[in-house]
């Protein structure tokens, strides 16, 4: 968002944001997730459903290597027992 862009009332960010009690980056930063969660983030922008999702994903992705590991493992250990 443009330092130039007004908010309505002719404020700028910097001003909403002290009549908050917030900081403009943290208040931009509200914005930008804002527009990006109706549809009107930047092109390729996650929405939060979307991040969430992602973070899930990557979660269980992790967890399914630590078990495909495990069973390498095993199945390596088990193949060197049957040839005993």
């Amino acid at each position: 968002m443009p330092s130039s862009w007004r908010w309505p009332g002719d404020k700028t960010v910097t001003e909403v944001a002290r009549d908050l009690g917030v900081s403009p980056e943290g208040l931009r930063g509200w914005v930008n997730k804002a527009k990006a969660d109706c549809g009107q983030g930047l092109p390729g922008e996650l929405t939060s459903a979307e991040r969430e999702e992602l973070k899930r994903l990557r979660r269980q992705n992790a967890e399914q290597a630590k078990t495909i590991e495990v069973l390498r493992k095993a199945a390596v250990f088990f193949a060197k027992e049957s040839d005993r």
